[in-house]
């Protein structure tokens, strides 16, 4: 027997209920980001493997364990579908000197790749909104960034929702952290788990962030990066702080905030909440004022956070929010092959007044016609039959509420089913009232 394919692993179909509400949800998020005045961007889901070594650190999880490398066949480059955006988005304004004409409000969205052990609001393709600010360098864009996620929270009524806060200050201040924070690991290294012993000397401040219980009460009590910041590091912080109490958000400091990319610097922050298990975080970023030169372009300052469509979603639906099926207008039954050819011509004026049209295609009696075409769940039906095509009219009936079917010619189809839909509308007001 020939073997049933199915989805990858991880990578899921988004059937066409779900995909609605994706759709509901991303006018959403294009509305909020127009708002703030940021465009679009689109990138490759498909880039050079140095590019997120160089960008996100070779000693990170999403290097080491996570990234669908691959070598392509055809030509030997080592490729890597992206498993997050911001390197992407740096390249593509680093290649395209878009910095040359000033600082960028730019955002994406699409699907990434981490090879994760998949589990509710995370899976090895899943989808991120990303919103990148290039060439902007004080605490005022940082704190945008966070009042817009405010914002979004507020229009898509979610609730359970806390913002966390850090400032991993500088290079040459995590340069000194980092030499306290191996010198306090190393005195007490027959405590750390494999992964700790292993990052000791690489990636200390990751160790920070564990979750391994055992390793608590040490990374507890271990130096803290905010304790190591010089002015001008502080100075930025309490920018961010001072704009957001300004706004009234409430936030937590939190010292242990590292971010799993190497790139951040100064402000890091996590919208978090405890209503989708132990993947809490539905939204980060921070700022990555060295990552433009990192990447071989002029220095510049930048900053940006990303969000996981597939968690928001799971949230949002979790507090209640739901979308309405979108319905056709109208349902065009008939029968007969001059009728057929009327109904395609009749379908195609109602579409050319705005309306949405669903023509009845597959055959069948005019009966079983009309009970797809109630539960279709149009408004009006447009039956032809022969004699209507040998006139040149059609049948127009109410499938909703009160009313009889009519005939009238095509030429005034299209103000006879707005005059019948306005009719049903005010009828469904007055009977609400």
């Amino acid at each position: 027997m020939m073997q049933t394919l199915q989805a990858v692993r991880g990578m899921n179909d988004i059937l066409p209920d779900d995909a609605e509400a994706w759709e509901h949800f991303e006018d959403i998020v294009r509305d909020w980001l127009r708002s703030y005045g940021y465009r679009p961007i689109r990138m490759p889901i498909v880039e050079p493997t140095p590019l997120f070594k160089r960008a996100i650190g070779e000693v990170t999880d999403i290097v080491e364990k996570e990234m669908y490398s691959f070598e392509d066949a055809l030509n030997g480059e080592h490729l890597t579908l992206r498993p997050e955006g911001t390197a992407s988005c740096v390249r593509a304004a680093i290649q395209h000197k878009m910095l040359a004409t000033g600082a960028q409000r730019l955002y994406y969205h699409g699907p990434m790749f981490r090879h994760e052990r998949p589990q509710k609001g995370r899976y090895r393709q899943f989808h991120q909104i990303g919103v990148e600010a290039l060439g902007f360098e004080g605490p005022d864009v940082d704190a945008e960034h966070i009042l817009m996620c405010a914002r979004l929270w507020d229009d898509l009524g979610l609730e359970d929702v806390r913002l966390e806060l850090n400032s991993l200050g500088s290079s040459e201040e995590r340069a000194r952290h980092r030499a306290e924070l191996i010198a306090y690991l190393s005195a007490h290294q027959e405590r750390l788990d494999e992964d700790g012993k292993r990052r000791l000397h690489t990636n200390p401040l990751r160790i920070l962030d564990t979750k391994n219980p055992d390793l608590q009460e040490l990374v507890e009590a271990a130096p803290r990066l905010i304790d190591f910041l010089g002015e001008e590091s502080l100075k930025h912080f309490d920018g961010v702080q001072a704009l957001l109490k300004d706004a009234g958000i409430p936030y937590r400091i939190n010292p242990r905030l590292v971010r799993g990319l190497d790139y951040y610097n100064r402000t890091v922050f996590e919208w978090v909440t405890t209503r989708l298990g132990a993947q809490g975080t539905v939204c980060a970023g921070g700022r990555y004022d060295g990552l433009i030169e990192q990447l071989g372009g002029k220095p510049a300052p930048a900053a940006g956070f990303a969000m996981g469509v597939e968690r928001l979603l799971a949230l949002w639906r979790e507090g209640g929010g739901e979308i309405e099926r979108a319905l056709p207008d109208v349902y065009v039954v008939h029968f007969g092959d001059q009728a057929q050819r009327l109904a395609f011509r009749a379908a195609e004026a109602l579409r050319g007044y705005g309306f949405a049209v669903l023509t009845h295609c597959g055959g069948g009696s005019f009966k079983s016609q009309m009970k797809k075409a109630d539960a279709s769940g149009a408004q009006l039906a447009v039956v032809i039959g022969d004699d209507e095509a040998a006139a040149g009219e059609v049948g127009l009936k109410p499938l909703r509420g009160p009313g009889g079917q009519q005939r009238v010619a095509l030429e005034v189809l299209g103000d006879a089913v707005a005059g019948c839909l306005f009719t049903q509308e005010e009828e469904e007001n007055d009977g609400s009232v």
